[in-house]
């Protein structure tokens, strides 16, 4: 078979060659009915018949109209680990059913699911909201397999669906089974497996017990538990997502610790950094919502590290438009940006306490961290004109008012702002200087970041990094032409990028991706460090260290590269 050949299918096992080929009918047919359900008695076969599917379904080469793109068996399962799984198979950060029926909402690509074993789920009725929540999507398919006369049977046929009765001969072709019987004389006839049960009791206050047992088997205490465990319950229920994903120990450790919040047991920082101690990364600070001391400061959707008067603080917008001035030390609030900007995109510090804004309609605004950038009184009055950044910013806004591209994305490198836009070309701009432009995705830039290079004496070029919608990370140094590949690439959107000159003069990028992933690179170094907090992750930035600060819905963390801290011990 060549690499353009559709994979060929094997036949189904016990003569289901008419059920089978039903299956497929309904997958091809847009006018069919978007659930399907596969019923019959334990010993029909049905999840025989779904694994089939199921099985040539999802290798590679299969034609569209058949592919299934995300599975489970449910045995054992509850809505939340169904989601989790679902979500890695379809490079979506989901943490709950909603997370996953709004992510497939709004991608419109055909998706189809199917969920063999709904009897002998751990949460029967909460899977049953989540099928017909899928179903409901009119991009999406539903194939689930359940006994017949359950009344879980009966909920999800009680509207409109495809139903199939496999105790129904019709679906049956008995020449073919008796062929199949007398040469599988011992073969199983499908009947679902049960979910495994843990062989040791777990102990679920122990959080070096809970990162070094089965992830699944503790998520299924952590949900049947009505007691909080010191807070390790909430913490693993938020970063599941990631916890339950093949690790070692130590990285399990970290993503817990980041998920921890500050109400529980005081102890548990100190036992999850011990775990984490062979861990690629170390958390320097962690706020998760609704911690106090100090306080989280909100969903995070852009994050700045300051310079000039900001040096050493963290520029945070929220989902509101807040924008926030932290320090990076500690995460203490140290201030807040007097007006806020519904619907920000990003946001941009200049060097002087003035901080650009952007929106979701691509409008560029000004703000003003400290009384200091903005001039007042006599010096408004009597001044020389506008300052740097204000004439940088005007500049920025008279050259995009005239692009038909609404604006994306921003930033500063150096005296210049870079702009993306929804047409997938990344602009830079300086104060009379002509801008240059490159096409550099498919479709809209989602972030850019920049650094400077320092090339002779007091000159330096900057260097640009731009993630888009397409699923690819760019990089270009606008004085030439872009490297014609990506620098990374994946089959899901690109959420951040930040990019970082080292005191040593090391260049340093961090990518977020739209299923979780962080990723983090040195151009000196062929290694790639990852962390996965368990949501989706909206901003990312660069401390004057080195130290990669991550934003999500529910956590802001600080992380330090384990080869870094031991060479400042």
């Amino acid at each position: 078979m060549t690499a353009d050949e559709p994979a060929r299918w094997s036949r189904p096992a016990s003569g289901r060659e008419p059920a089978a080929a039903a299956l497929l009918s309904w997958l091809a047919d847009p006018r069919a009915p978007r659930l399907a359900v596969v019923t019959g008695a334990e010993d029909s076969g049905s999840a025989g018949l779904l694994a089939w599917l199921i099985g040539n379904g999802t290798r590679p080469g299969t034609v569209g109209e058949r592919r299934v793109h995300g599975f489970v068996p449910l045995p054992g399962q509850t809505a939340t680990t169904a989601v989790w799984m679902l979500g890695e198979q379809l490079s979506i950060a989901a943490r709950s059913p909603g997370d996953l029926l709004a992510a497939l909402a709004a991608d419109a690509r055909r998706t189809v699911v199917a969920l063999p074993g709904l009897d002998a789920a751990e949460q029967p009725g909460a899977l049953v909201d989540l099928i017909l929540g899928l179903a409901a999507l009119d991009h999406v398919r539903v194939l689930v397999e359940v006994r017949s006369g359950t009344r879980w049977e009966r909920a999800l046929t009680a509207g409109p669906c495809a139903r199939m009765d496999l105790d129904e001969p019709r679906w049956t072709d008995g020449t073919r089974r008796a062929a199949w019987d007398a040469a599988h004389p011992s073969a199983p006839t499908g009947a679902t497996e049960r979910g495994p049960e843990p062989t040791e009791p777990l102990d679920l206050d122990d959080p070096a017990s809970v990162c070094a047992a089965d992830p699944w088997s503790v998520t299924t205490a952590y949900e049947r538990s009505g007691r909080s465990h010191g807070g390790l319950r909430a913490a693993w229920l938020r970063a599941g997502a990631s916890l339950t994903r093949e690790q070692p120990t130590a990285e399990r450790a970290v993503v817990l610790l980041a998920a921890l919040g500050d109400a529980g047991d005081p102890r548990l920082p100190t036992a999850l950094r011990a775990a984490a101690d062979d861990a690629s990364w170390t958390v320097v600070w962690h706020r998760v919502r609704g911690d106090v001391t100090p306080p989280w400061p909100g969903p995070v959707r852009s994050l700045t590290a300051g310079g000039g008067p900001l040096a050493g603080q963290l520029v945070v917008a929220d989902h509101q438009g807040t924008v926030r001035v932290l320090d990076a030390e500690s995460a203490r609030p140290t201030g807040r940006l007097p007006h806020t900007t519904p619907g920000v995109r990003c946001t941009a510090d200049h060097g002087d306490g003035t901080v650009s804004v952007l929106d979701e309609h691509g409008l560029v605004h000004t703000r003003y961290a400290l009384d200091s950038a903005r001039p007042k009184g006599l010096a408004a009055l009597l001044g020389d004109g506008p300052s740097a950044p204000e004439r940088l910013l005007a500049s920025v806004r008279e050259y995009t008012r005239h692009r038909e591209a609404t604006v994306t994305a921003l930033t500063r490198a150096g005296d210049r702002v870079v702009v993306g836009d929804a047409g997938g070309t990344v602009h830079v701009v300086g104060v009379g200087a002509e801008p240059r432009t490159a096409p550099l995705h498919r479709g809209r830039v989602t972030s850019v970041a920049g650094t400077v290079l320092p090339v002779a004496a007091g000159t330096t070029i900057p260097l640009l990094y731009s993630g888009g919608a397409d699923g690819t990370v760019r990089a270009w140094a606008p004085h030439t032409d872009p490297l014609p590949d990506p620098v990374a690439a994946r089959a899901c959107a690109v959420n951040a990028v930040a990019v970082t000159t080292t005191a040593d003069g090391v260049i340093a990028f961090a990518i977020a991706w739209a299923d979780g992933l962080v990723e983090h690179r040195a151009l000196d170094d062929d290694r790639l460090h990852t962390f996965h907090p368990g949501s989706q992750v909206h901003a990312l930035a660069f401390t004057a260290e080195g130290d990669l600060v991550v934003g999500t819905d529910e956590t802001l963390v600080r992380l330090r590269l384990r080869t870094r801290e031991r060479r400042l011990r």
